[in-house]
């Protein structure tokens, strides 16, 4: 019995802009409306609070924090990077127990979690305490982004996943222009009220938000095709979805075990992702760093409500940027042109932040651009899904573990290249960031290319390997799928 493999979808004529694929019977098109239904509006639900939770330190710091708590130093930046070492040391568990726990249980455990520790930071009186409370938040958010990619890559195909993942990744944007608003109506209406300064207020409302997102995630997660959420999804659709991602390559169950940790770091495929990955994340660092409120406040020409205000045109400008790249993507360009795309024009940006003497005007531009350093990231961890469709214990440690080793990166950079002192003019910080951004454009195509020489070599060595065992009738058909020229998990053919 034969295997048919896919590797990939043709893509039709660009203009023709079609939400299934031709291929798609009724039913799998039910299956995967039923799974965008819940999914991906949970996904930007949870990104959207997640960044809200992320950023609202960097609205509060410029609405009156700094000055109330005292800081006259680095310790914005401080407390940034402790975000991102809970965040680091937070993803370490997950590299195993994502394929054992089912994610419709661990993501909203997590979510809740976080939204605890956004609330406790409305009463904060020294920086030792924000700092504990900015650790735990990070440590809770760990999971969140290689688990919902993970479970995209659970229920998509390989061209299916980018729009879903830009449509998810417009949570981020949305987050960080939630929060500025959040910020700068609590300014506006709230400070004073209680005894309590507006930027205090910011975070109970943050919370107010969150805690009920994580726990609308028991409800509506469909979890993976191995564990699956019951609520959501019945037999039928698991068979379904089995089904139309089998035929394609995709292998759907598989535990971590430490035999996959070896397998996957000598693999020379893992290191060229790690290390587009970490150019990625530090072509962008300078959205997160608070640079364009920094700036906008040393204008010194608007109130704090009015900062936070303006603060919001960049990550405004984002969703529309990450919409652009994810669905030309999936429809034309193709992942390693999008992410060219994004990069360049965050080059272009960046720019006139190194020059810095230039007409006030270009400065907004730089400042506007930042955000197309963001709008590459599902497009390439769509591609990286559906490299790894034939393994999904290295799918879900691969997930993991780049992203851990990236924002690892991160963790030491801005205290490196934006140190607080230094604002609004980061000469280190921009001209790093523009370095990424350039060599990230040429480690795409390395990748680009090695990839496709890896999909020659397997084709020409084999591409799809059977082998057959039969004991009297009574034993099923295994069959072994080799893709990419690596062998993946086992299917049995068991009609039970």
């Amino acid at each position: 019995m034969t295997m048919p493999v896919a590797t990939t979808i043709p893509r039709d004529r660009w203009w023709k802009v079609k939400w299934f694929s031709d291929d798609d019977t009724k039913e799998e098109r039910r299956l995967i409306t039923k799974i965008d239904m819940f999914l991906v509006p949970y996904s930007v639900l949870g990104y959207w609070v997640k960044y809200i939770d992320q950023s609202n330190l960097n609205n509060a710091y410029v609405a009156g924090m700094k000055e109330d708590l005292g800081f006259d130093g680095n310790e914005l930046v401080q407390l940034q990077t402790l975000f991102t070492l809970g965040s680091v040391l937070g993803q370490i568990p997950f590299l195993f127990i994502m394929t054992y726990i089912p994610i419709q249980w661990l993501i909203p455990a997590c979510d809740i979690l976080w939204g605890v520790f956004t609330l406790l930071q409305y009463r904060v009186h020294s920086y030792a305490e924000l700092a504990a409370y900015r650790f735990m938040i990070g440590w809770f958010e760990a999971a969140f982004f290689p688990a919902m990619h993970y479970v995209f890559g659970s229920w998509y195909r390989g061209h299916e996943i980018a729009r879903r993942g830009g449509i998810f990744y417009t949570g981020l944007g949305a987050g960080t222009l939630t929060a500025g608003l959040i910020q700068a109506g609590a300014s506006k209406g709230l400070e004073g009220v209680h005894g309590m300064e507006g930027w205090r207020w910011m975070y109970i409302i943050c919370a107010i938000i969150t805690i009920p997102v994580g726990i609308l995630g028991f409800f509506v997660i469909p979890g993976t095709v191995d564990q699956p959420n019951r609520w959501v999804v019945n037999d039928n659709d698991i068979a379904v979805a089995r089904d139309r991602l089998e035929k394609h390559g995709h292998v759907l169950h598989g535990k971590m075990k430490f035999g996959h940790v070896k397998r996957t770091l000598l693999s020379l495929r893992f290191w060229t992702v790690v290390t587009t990955d970490v150019l990625f994340w530090n072509a962008g660092i300078h959205k997160n760093t608070a640079s364009f409120l920094l700036w906008i406040k040393s204008l010194r020409r608007y109130s704090p409500a009015r900062i936070n205000e303006l603060g919001t045109i960049s990550p405004a400008l984002g969703i529309a940027y990450t919409l652009i790249a994810c669905f030309a993507s999936d429809m034309f360009l193709g992942p390693a042109w999008a992410i060219t795309f994004c990069s360049a024009f965050n080059a272009l940006g960046l720019i006139f932040l190194t020059i810095w003497t230039v007409p006030e005007p270009a400065l907004w531009f730089g400042f506007a651009t930042m955000y197309w350093s963001n709008a590459l990231s599902s497009v390439f961890h769509g591609w990286v899904n559906n490299l790894l469709r034939d393994s999904p214990e290295e799918r879900s440690f691969t997930l993991v573990l780049i992203n851990l080793l990236s924002q690892s990166s991160t963790a030491w950079t801005p205290l490196l290249t934006y140190p607080t002192v230094e604002a609004p003019r980061y000469r280190k910080g921009y001209s790093f960031c523009l370095g990424c951004a350039l060599a990230l454009i040429v480690f795409t195509w390395i990748m680009h290319y090695y990839l496709k020489r890896d999909k020659r070599s397997a084709k020409s060595d084999s591409d799809v390997e059977m082998e057959a065992r039969e004991d009297d009738g009574s034993k099923p058909v295994v069959q072994r799928l080799c893709v990419d020229g690596r062998v993946g998990g086992i299917r049995r053919d068991d009609p039970s």
